[in-house]
């Protein structure tokens, strides 16, 4: 992503430093993969033998609770993300908008997130720097 759209992270355009909007995207970003990653290491420790994406998905629905916050990520990462990211994304301008979906399953959906908000918070300010 950084590659094809290596223009919006350049200096030589007016706006190009970080937002507070933008820098606070990150900030939800890096919390959001170190606290996922927290809770998937202890998840692996504790299952070690049944460790597996069927087992975890079937760990979100435990009890009822959990069970509608499964639901709710399940839907929103793996169907309106995507969506979402592959259509708006290029709509922005934004080239291979595809990353972060691919990116969040192998991160966190939180982390994708901030990171895309992030970009589409830095095209927004680079459209608006080249309008005449």
């Amino acid at each position: 992503f950084f590659y094809v759209n290596a223009y919006l992270y350049r200096s030589d355009w007016q706006g190009s430093e970080a937002s507070f909007l933008e820098k606070l995207y990150y900030v939800l970003a890096i919390g959001s993969v170190c606290t996922g990653w927290y809770f998937n290491v202890r998840y692996v420790f504790a299952y070690p033998a049944e460790a597996s994406w069927v087992h975890f998905t079937k760990m979100l629905f435990t009890n009822p609770a959990a069970g509608s916050g499964g639901q709710d990520l399940i839907v929103t990462n793996a169907v309106l993300f995507p969506l979402w990211t592959m259509i708006d994304g290029p709509r922005r301008g934004l080239k291979g908008a595809w990353i972060y979906f691919t990116m969040s399953l192998f991160t966190s959906f939180g982390f994708s997130m901030g990171l895309y908000l992030a970009a589409q918070e830095r095209q927004v300010r680079w459209l608006a720097a080249k309008k005449p």
